[in-house]
């Protein structure tokens, strides 16, 4: 049996480390699967893992509470952004010796973390490598058995950031192959990738359920889940929700998520006087959101940037017509416009809450729609995937 190793920075909450317990949950099936997982940040990962995955985990969180929040950005292209940030904090309260006490400390997590990544990378007897990150695909590279096929995954989009492009390019060009999880992605990066080895893939993420049961679309709630963070929009979301919670005092928004911009929507949640209307749920368990999307009719994405929308997949899976802007990449590829939802040009507010008093003042559309979505997700299926990852692992055509 083949042995396939997945290099992981953690296994805390985001859509990379979602990716990776899905695809690990599925490939444990054929093969054995080990995922080296640099930082433990909680007892136990944040989704769901098959038991027969074994998790080696290389350095456990006990750093400084100060460090701990950087410690995600320790890695060679972004260290003089550290840099700059804990200049910034500490300098500017005075804090010198704490700046000196916690910048040696990151320095030596630093090390360790390359130190044992580097040592795990070496002595592993994997068959297959999958790198998450792109440092872990250089070190991959370099310290990976010659016989070992490596595979770099790019979950993200460069929005146009040619310094992050070329990164994933430059950390590239000694695997094997580079699998991107839009069709776009991969056309960008086969071009940009020709004259080296490097064969560019496109597989995207998979869902894992497909409920036979979708909503019925009648109660007036619609829902949105991501983590609270200024890419995702979501002030963008309660300012267009104000305007709609005036029309109709009836629908309800769930918002499903945690994360730094929490106590600027709580804000303006209480200054608006939505707290009958609003409901911030934090994070949840993916039962909890399979729940909420089944009693929920309407799905709404404002997010600036997507590299892909798993999120989107799992709502219309239930049968729910989504709302994205079109500066998210990823929703672009998902949502057929006009057909499964609609994709709202130049982050335009009042097009975006159009749409959504058609939707609710039209349930034959929500049903309509709904049911179109509820189709193309089948093309993402756990089965049509897996099927793509197993013909690229067996070395056939995908």
């Amino acid at each position: 049996m083949k042995k396939i190793s997945i290099l992981s920075l953690h296994l805390g909450y985001g859509g990379v480390e979602k990716s990776i317990a899905a695809l690990a949950n599925v490939l444990c099936k054929n093969y054995e699967v080990e995922i080296i997982c640099i930082y433990q940040l909680y007892e136990k990962p944040a989704f769901t893992i098959d038991e027969r995955v074994k998790i080696t985990y290389l350095i456990h969180s006990d750093l400084p509470v100060r460090v701990e929040k950087y410690k995600l950005l320790l890695f060679r292209r972004q260290f003089t952004k550290l840099l700059k940030q804990l200049t910034t904090d500490y300098f500017s309260k005075f804090k010198f010796v704490s700046f000196f006490k916690d910048g040696i400390s990151g320095l030596r997590m630093y090390s360790k973390r390359f130190s044992e990544t580097k040592k795990a990378i070496i002595s592993s007897d994997a068959d297959i490598m999958i790198s998450t990150r792109t440092f872990l695909n250089e070190w991959a590279s370099l310290y990976g058995n010659d016989n070992m096929i490596k595979i770099g995954w790019e979950h993200n989009h460069h929005h146009n950031n040619e310094k992050y492009a070329n990164q994933v390019i430059e950390s590239s060009e000694a695997l094997d192959y580079l699998v991107l999880v839009s069709k776009e992605l991969k056309n960008y990066y086969e071009k940009r990738l020709k004259d080296n080895k490097c064969e560019c893939v496109y597989i995207p993420n998979m869902i894992e359920n497909i409920p036979e049961r979708k909503s019925t679309l009648k109660k007036p709630n619609m829902i949105s889940v991501g983590r609270l963070s200024v890419e995702k929009g979501y002030i963008d979301l309660l300012k267009i929700f104000n305007q709609i919670a005036k029309k109709y005092n009836d629908w309800h928004l769930d918002i499903i998520g945690d994360g730094d911009e929490r106590e600027k929507l709580e804000k303006y949640i209480q200054d608006k006087k939505l707290q009958n209307q609003v409901t911030l749920h934090g994070f949840q368990s993916k039962d909890y959101i399979d729940k909420m999307l089944h009693q929920s009719s309407i799905y709404l994405m404002t997010s600036y940037t997507e590299s892909f929308g798993i999120v989107l997949l799992e709502a219309m899976s239930h049968g729910l017509p989504c709302i994205a802007f079109d500066s998210a990449e990823g929703a672009r590829e998902i949502i057929k416009d006009g057909e499964s939802g609609w994709l709202i040009k130049n982050r335009d507010f009042d097009k975006y809450e159009r749409a959504i008093s058609t939707l609710i003042e039209n349930q034959n559309m929500r049903k309509k729609m709904g049911k179109s979505g509820a189709l193309l997700v089948n093309m993402y299926s756990k089965d049509v995937v897996m099927e793509m990852w197993f013909h690229l692992l067996e070395g056939k055509e995908v």
